[in-house]
């Protein structure tokens, strides 16, 4: 079975940082999805895509996934850098408009 352990990022819906600090492991579905004949839904046998398991570091994840025997790949987050600025910028007359 395969997963991806990463740190999800923050949405872009809210400024809040809830759950950006844990690892998150997410199962890949093995089977292709169907379509159900009488609805027309999607359908798939296998469930382990919707399940979402957190660990507080990336090496509890790790651990984890090879005690279950699970083939995993761990994407890091890049740095998030947020350039200094002062209020006064925000009145300069001279600034650079882009």
């Amino acid at each position: 079975m395969r997963v991806t352990i990463y740190q999800p990022s923050k949405t872009a819906m809210q400024s809040g940082t809830r759950r950006t600090k844990q690892w998150r492991m997410a199962f890949e579905s093995d089977g292709a999805p169907f379509i159900e004949p009488l609805m027309g839904w999607v359908g798939s046998k296998d469930t382990t895509p919707q399940v979402d398991l957190y660990f507080d570091s990336e090496e509890e994840a790790c651990e984890y996934a090879r005690r279950k025997g699970y083939d995993f790949t761990v994407k890091r987050k890049k740095a998030h850098v947020i350039p200094p600025k002062s209020y006064a910028d925000n009145f300069k007359t001279n600034k650079v408009r882009t």
